[in-house]
């Protein structure tokens, strides 16, 4: 009999790790049915980009899940959310985790923190040194599923073998898994994020296997929430096939004339990153000045590339930096800003349409900078140099009840660490120093570059752009045991 899996897909890094890889493809040559849940406003722009016979496209019923979220005991939920965030094992770095501590801290008022705060540090004690604790965190969660289930009918009609999803729950992915767990239905969580296993710990659902990028996210997973080690398997990143292939590069010429530049100038790129934590713009207007000015090694220009983030409409502070952001491109010369691609709906700006854009960036600029973003990787792929710029701004956002934290400070988060102990990029925490390593790299693209080798090799394991079919191998074996057992 033919075996079908649901694979839910609820933000654009996971349309980009099953759709735009060659996950889903390698099922379907498999003969594997799949049914790919994502967002409903946008489901049907989706499965016109991706129409091969076997695949099917459902909404994921993301307002039916809100509102359960919001409606049924959404205290004791939030709750449980926001202890599942930060509860992870001390045996892994807490740092990440910590830091979102002090946030929920910051962001509230008194009575919220002596009602709930003070009184959930206490059970992160637990959580933090006891597995027990976070066991029962997991079946405490799994109490709050809605009957009927938001499901229901989708299970009935497919009878789905398998449910993949690109969290373990930590997402509103977790009625799903919660649901294909009460039916008895295998299920599978894939980590489409670089800092998720660090910065996320326990689950929110019974979930059974995983698949991640490398050994350093198999012992987050394994030591910071407990996952079985044979059950959580070892198959790179399939987001970044493209990039090894450089199926998403456009034509140099054709690049810069998109965005107006100038082919006899190094090109300086800044991937906006960590917005919500504190501003960019220190980072931005000191690029912005150097490209300006005669301080640079060799005649520069500067892109920027701005956050999904500077895109929401609340808080307004984001939107404002965005704003402060276009004023520099139109006060400085070779200055230019590119946004992000809108893919709609829940998904909004991480759609992933424009690899292309994301991949000829990365490849062409004779630097890059950043805070400490995931881009550090994907550029590491690309062999360009690359810098993470911590400028602050003193106080932050300086706003009420808005926590700012220094970028100075979350350089010990563990990917941001890892970064730094690689030493495939230099760090830069004012100016001088940002123009001292501009001009490193001007001078010579090859410094670090042995560094950035070795960084990608111990962050996504395999680089041989077959990570696509390496874990849709994974999927099929795990399927094909669970049917015979």
């Amino acid at each position: 009999m033919t075996k079908r899996i649901f694979i839910s897909a609820d933000h654009g890094m996971a349309i980009i790790y099953f759709l735009q890889s060659d996950v889903v493809s390698t099922l379907l040559d498999a003969g594997v049915e799949v049914v790919v849940l994502t967002d409903d406003d946008t489901k049907d722009k989706i499965a016109s980009r991706f129409t091969r016979h076997g695949i099917t496209f459902e909404g994921l019923r993301l307002k039916q899940a809100n509102k359960f979220a919001t409606t049924y005991q959404p205290r004791l939920q939030s709750l449980l959310i926001y202890l599942r965030r930060v509860g992870g094992s001390r045996r892994i770095n807490t740092e990440a985790m910590d830091s979102h501590v002090w946030e929920v801290w910051g962001e509230n008022g008194w009575k919220f923190r002596l009602g709930i705060w003070i009184p959930s540090y206490v059970m992160l004690f637990f959580l933090r040194n006891f597995s027990w604790a976070r066991k029962l965190l997991v079946r405490m969660q799994n109490r709050f599923a809605p009957d009927p289930g938001i499901y229901t009918d989708l299970f009935d009609k497919y009878q789905p073998d398998m449910v993949i999803a690109a969290t373990p729950g930590w997402r509103m992915d977790r009625y799903l898994l919660r649901e294909s767990a009460r039916r008895g239905i295998p299920n599978m969580t894939v980590i489409v994020g670089w800092d998720n296993s660090s910065s996320y710990n326990v689950s929110g659902a019974d979930v059974q296997w995983a698949t991640c990028w490398s050994q350093l996210q198999k012992d987050e997973l394994v030591y910071g929430s407990d996952w079985n080690p044979e059950h959580v398997n070892i198959g790179g990143i399939p987001s970044y096939d493209g990039y090894f292939r450089r199926q998403w590069l456009m034509p140099r010429d054709e690049y810069f004339k998109l965005h107006n530049l100038d082919p006899k100038r190094k090109l300086i790129s800044y991937a906006s990153s960590f917005v919500h934590f504190a501003p960019n713009f220190p980072n931005i207007e000191a690029l912005a000045k150097l490209v300006s000015s005669d301080a640079l090694a060799a005649p520069s220009q500067l892109l920027i590339r701005l956050h999904p983030s500077h895109f929401q409409d609340k808080p307004k502070i984001f939107a404002e930096e965005r704003q402060r952001v276009f004023d520099l491109e139109k006060k400085y010369p070779h200055v230019h800003v590119v946004q992000p691609v809108a893919l709609g709906g829940s998904l909004g700006y991480y759609g992933g349409e424009d690899m292309d854009e994301k991949s000829s960036m990365m490849a062409y600029s004779d630097v890059l900078v950043t805070v400490y973003s995931t881009m550090l990787v994907e550029t590491a792929v690309h062999d360009t140099p690359m810098i993470a710029a911590v400028i602050d701004t003193p106080g932050g956002w300086n706003k009420p009840n808005k926590f700012s934290l220094s970028l100075k400070e979350i350089g010990d988060w563990p990917t941001h660490k890892r970064f730094r102990e690689a030493r495939a990029g230099r760090v830069t925490s004012n100016e001088n120093e940002l123009r001292e390593a501009l001009n490193l790299y001007l001078r010579d693209k090859s410094i670090d570059s042995a560094e950035r080798r070795r960084f990608i090799e111990n962050e996504i394991t395999f680089t041989d752009a077959a990570a696509g079919k390496r874990t849709a191998e994974f999927i099929l074996r795990v399927l094909n045991q669970a049917s015979a057992g």
